[in-house]
């Protein structure tokens, strides 16, 4: 399966900065860092993922 990362436009295009990307995996979420992209992956519901982003706001 080929994941397809995206970044928050809200991110910027500075070299360095610190973002997340998200990838979709059926009916989980794949998020990894952007500066590290063959590093780790965690792998969460999408479910999981609503919840933790509706507590942010």
């Amino acid at each position: 399966m080929t994941m397809m990362w995206r970044k928050s436009s809200y991110s910027g295009t500075q070299s360095g900065s610190s973002c997340v990307e998200l990838a979709r995996l059926g009916e989980a979420v794949g998020i990894r860092d952007s500066k590290d992209p063959h590093g780790p992956i965690l792998v969460v519901s999408r479910e999981a993922l609503k919840a933790v982003l509706a507590g942010h706001r």
